[in-house]
């Protein structure tokens, strides 16, 4: 249980309720059962003899399964429980569950099953904005089911019910009647169904849907995933479950797009984020990249088929653009959000490029990077052209549309993350300092492309340049030289956004710093300002708007915290990395491995425990790629040509650790590496299987 809430996912479908298995709208608590950004179930109340059910325990069988152990009304203080009640859940070709009522008395029960059920079909913006007011809500029961629909023009939506045993149904529920033996059970079953209907009636999402897979098929398909993956072996406990329980997370986020039903890649987090963000998916990808290389093709074909290719400032979209994020609910298509797909983001086109590169250098899949050179040219013409917007060669943003779009395009997009150090906020356009690195690296990889794979030297030549270029004058326009580090953006005037932040790891493992200025760097960012003894916080504890449960302003998190230690080891720094990774790993263990999207940044002697952020998505993708990514930056694993190097750096008590059957260009590899407090090991790279 996360938060007090049940969460069971597969596919594109999850279902989030309380500890008894209910769900009840509730403001801001982003309970019910949801398909597509559309939430079909808001209401799913259980009662026996009017009584509600009070929560025994509750089994989280597997990521699409879960089942509640309860009784009716208050739990007895004698022990005395006549009955009992077992709510087996999955999902499966909609949301179904398995009700089992046991009658532990010497007597008869007479009870009354109440299930009271409606829905909303809110939009999964509008649970933290504004109450549905357009549209028709309808109930009906017909031919024994229950049908709750909602229709507004052609966007329709319905929630049918059914059951495997004869019920009263009217149009707040359904109710059965039963007489239980001594000692006797009942059971029915439920099973509810999201359809989306076209105008002709027909679901338009039904080729979509890749049920009925029983669970036994599921947990077939997760045995296969989990054998996919490298083997990992260690001393510590601790990093063992969270690297099982990452690998678990990221089979379940498989996400299938409407627009590409045979590609899967994560979406970004349950329940907020259950769709495809192109950021998201490309970091999820670089960090998983030894691990698999699935996530990493899926997600360069998708965006690259999604690029931008014309003007439009309701979405922000421009020619070569990779996207932002896409929603599939009523506000989007109604563009009351510009989300069908929405590029309001300045990073994912830079992301993407360095993908297409880290990619290749893994796989040896020359054949993908040749077929996608068109959209990787449009992305660096952006990257000179749109991006460019003040001519100076840097990466600029400046919202098309200042309605209902992002005001931040960069990956702290909350409109407070982005600020002075005395808490001013700058203007528009912007140029934060992170996307300069990314640009450079992405000018760097991309050379690297071209002149091996697109036989296009000149080309090569002058991506080095321009990347050599704003290397030099980054160093000069973003350094703050009293404070030794870089400034967190440049500001309208081109002036210096002075807070210290987070932002400044990113720019290690994008290799833009001077080298004799990377110290410092580390420094800031395991210093007390930054550092909180679990993680690097979002922003500094002594700039104006730092606040400990501020989403970007103040909080941990896990992918922040994976790219910046893969930064210190391109710069040499592979004890502090190390050290980055065994605090995160000593977090994971209070969160059952399962690391959140953000916790708080407490200092960890007032705490002694990571304190969850309260609106944290869980599972995450980047934090469940960051286990993945940290054991990759401790193993200091590197693809050089066709093998593969490492180096072992790790914290002092994880001891022995063993990764087993890396995949790559050169087939398999294992590796291997000891702790300070284990006696030393002999490590290089080892001949592929």
């Amino acid at each position: 249980m996360a938060n007090g809430l049940i969460k069971i996912l597969d596919g594109n479908t999850f279902v989030v309720s309380d500890d008894r298995g209910d769900i009840e709208a509730t403001p801001n608590v982003p309970t019910g059962f949801f398909s597509f950004d559309t939430r079909f179930l808001s209401q799913w109340v259980l009662s026996v003899n009017g009584q509600r059910l009070s929560s025994l325990s509750t089994d989280n069988l597997q990521y699409y399964e879960s089942r509640f152990f309860c009784v009716p009304g208050p739990t007895a203080q004698n022990g005395d429980i006549k009955l009992s009640l077992t709510r087996h859940r999955w999902i499966g070709e909609g949301f179904r569950e398995r009700l089992t009522i046991l009658n532990h008395g010497h007597q008869h029960a007479d009870l009354t099953v109440r299930l009271e059920v409606s829905s909303d079909f809110a939009d999964m913006a509008e649970i933290t904005t504004r109450p549905k007011a357009f549209g028709e809500l309808y109930t009906r029961v017909e031919n024994g089911r229950l049908v709750l629909g909602y229709q507004r023009e052609n966007f329709h939506r319905e929630s049918v019910v059914s059951t495997s045993t004869p019920a009263q149904f009217d149009n707040e529920g359904l109710t059965f009647v039963v007489r239980l033996d001594p000692h006797d059970r009942w059971e029915t079953s439920f099973w509810v169904q999201a359809l989306a209907r076209a105008p002709d009636g027909r679901d338009v999402r039904s080729g979509l849907q890749h049920y009925p897979r029983t669970n036994e098929r599921k947990q077939q398909d997760l045995q296969e995933w989990l054998a996919h993956v490298p083997e990992l072996h260690c001393d510590w406990d601790v990093l063992l479950r969270t690297y099982r329980r990452s690998v678990v997370d990221l089979d379940a986020l498989r996400f299938t797009p409407v627009s590409a039903e045979r590609l899967h890649l994560p979406a970004a987090g349950l329940p907020w984020f259950m769709t495809i963000f192109g950021r998201d998916s490309i970091l999820t990808s670089l960090q998983v990249l030894p691990f698999t290389s699935t996530y990493a093709a899926a997600t360069l074909r998708l965006l690259a088929a999604l690029q931008g290719s014309r003007l439009d400032d309701f979405r922000d979209e421009e020619p070569g653009k990779i996207l932002h994020q896409i929603r599939y609910g009523e506000q989007a298509a109604f563009r009351e959000q510009p989300t069908s797909p929405y590029y309001g983001t300045a990073d994912a086109t830079l992301l993407w490029l360095i993908l297409l590169d880290e990619y290749e250098r893994w796989t040896g899949d020359e054949r993908l990077v040749r077929e996608l050179e068109d959209e990787a040219r449009a992305a660096l013409d952006w990257i000179d052209s749109y991006a460019n917007i003040r001519g100076d060669g840097y990466v600029w943003y400046l919202p098309r549309n200042e309605r209902t779009g992002l005001q931040n395009h960069c990956w702290k997009d909350s409109p407070d993350a982005i600020s002075y150090h005395d808490g001013r906020l700058p203007g528009f356009p912007r140029a934060t300092c992170e996307l300069q690195g990314y640009a450079y690296d992405a000018k760097m990889r991309a050379a690297r492309i071209a002149r091996r794979m697109w036989n296009d030297e000149s080309f090569a030549d002058r991506l080095e340049r321009d990347a050599a270029e704003l290397k030099r004058r980054f160093n000069r326009d973003f350094w703050i030289s009293d404070r030794g580090y870089y400034a967190l953006a440049l500001d309208a005037d081109g002036s210096q956004v002075d807070a210290l932040s987070s932002n400044i790891g990113h720019l290690l493992w994008s290799g833009i710093v001077e080298e004799d200025r990377a110290r410092q760097i580390v420094d800031h960012l395991l210093g007390p300002n930054l550092f909180s003894g679990w993680g690097i916080r979002t922003l500094a504890t002594d700039v104006v708007r730092y606040n400990p449960l501020g989403y970007h302003t103040g909080t941990v998190w896990p992918a922040d915290n994976s790219f910046i230690a893969w930064g210190m080891r391109r710069y040499g720094f592979g004890a502090e990395a190390a050290r980055l990774a065994g605090a995160m790993t000593q977090a994971a263990e209070y969160f059952d491995g399962q690391l959140p999207e953000a916790f708080a940044g407490y200092d960890r002697e007032r705490t002694r425990y990571p304190v969850m952020y309260p609106a944290a998505c869980r599972p995450h993708a980047r934090s469940a790629g960051a286990t993945l990514l940290f054991i990759r930056t401790m193993l200091g694993l590197d693809p050089v040509d066709n093998n593969l190097s490492y180096d072992p750096a790790l914290p002092d008590r994880l001891g022995r650790i063993e990764l087993l059957n890396i995949p790559g260009r050169w087939g398999r590899f294992d590796a291997f590496g000891r702790g300070r407090s284990s006696e030393p090991m002999e490590h290089s790279s080892r001949r592929p299987r």
